[in-house]
């Protein structure tokens, strides 16, 4: 078996549970054909309806794909995106989630990433660990953050609903990354103060420390060496770019960190944020920009109590 086939086809059935004559389109762009290609043998495998889109490699994370796509994601039963720039959070996805797709972006999977760590994992353990942890932040109105290299976050959730991203996506309109494992929440924005300081990684495999400062739910200053790549992305996006939008927390026990955003925010035993955009999960911003960073080592306080110290979680 050709390396990227073994983690397509897991992919395609275990994940995506794609059925004989269902339409399944497959989106990509140049540098990420070959993986484009496995999934769509796995999927012809099954006797589904296959097609292939490529289309230019994008300018960042969060941009829209062409209109073209967007109509032909809505017109499939499943959508499978193995991508240099995510286009998870799009009005494009969110539309054709809305009318029923089941989908799976894939920004920056690597050959590596289809043939072992998270991509192998046991997506039904996945799926039972992450709704733990949903029941646990669902309940909660405030959480705080800190880590041993100098996180400090504090933020409210009130009113906004927790987001699991399991790997099984069986259902009409279940969305989420492959490979798979996090809890997700969109803060309510301008109620976030404090610092995040990202030792995992953060823009597209850079890898080193950076500190954001966040006031009234606002990145107002970054700083580090890695962060050069970054400053320039959020300056082309737009003021919004620097709106807190996300907190996660990893679920994937076989997740590693290896320098690739996708895959070390699933990391059990991490935690991230996200700048950006959280239109399509629960929040107010439309930033056109989407842009994880992960820290590790974390402990997680939900209204004063412990979900996880020290990166082990307490469930």
């Amino acid at each position: 078996m050709r390396e990227p086939l073994k983690g397509a086809r897991i992919a395609v059935k275990t994940c995506m549970g794609v059925k004989k004559g269902e339409k399944v389109l497959v989106v990509t762009d140049p540098l990420k054909i070959e993986i484009a290609r496995s999934l769509v043998e796995a999927a012809r495998e099954i006797g589904a309806r296959t097609l292939l889109m490529c289309t230019p490699v994008g300018k960042r994370h969060g941009e829209e794909p062409p209109d073209v796509v967007g109509e032909a994601m809505r017109a499939a039963d499943v959508v499978l995106a193995p991508t240099t720039y995510s286009i998870s959070h799009t009005q494009a996805r969110l539309r054709a989630t809305k009318s029923g797709v089941r989908i799976a972006t894939m920004p920056m999977i690597t050959s590596d990433m289809m043939r072992r760590g998270a991509m192998l994992a046991d997506y039904r353990e996945v799926k039972k660990l992450s709704k733990r942890v949903v029941v646990r932040l669902a309940r909660a109105r405030e959480v705080e953050v800190t880590t041993r290299a100098g996180t400090d976050l504090m933020f409210s959730k009130v009113g906004r609903r927790v987001y699991d991203d399991t790997g099984i996506y069986h259902r009409p309109g279940d969305f989420g990354n492959l490979p798979a494992g996090e809890v997700a929440v969109a803060p309510v924005e301008g109620t976030a103060e404090g610092r995040v300081v990202v030792d995992g990684s953060m823009v597209d495999m850079v890898r080193g420390r950076i500190e954001i400062f966040i006031e009234r739910g606002i990145a107002k200053k970054i700083s580090g060496r890695p962060a050069r790549g970054l400053l320039r992305m959020l300056r082309e996006a737009g003021p919004k770019s620097r709106n807190l939008a996300e907190f996660g927390i990893g679920t994937n026990p076989k997740a590693r960190l290896i320098g690739n955003v996708l895959e070390d925010e699933k990391v059990l035993g991490t935690c991230h944020i996200a700048l950006g955009d959280n239109s399509t999960f629960g929040g107010k911003t439309r930033a056109g920009i989407h842009v994880d960073g992960i820290f590790t080592m974390p402990t997680v306080k939900i209204d004063g109590k412990i979900l996880m110290k020290d990166g082990r979680l307490r469930i």
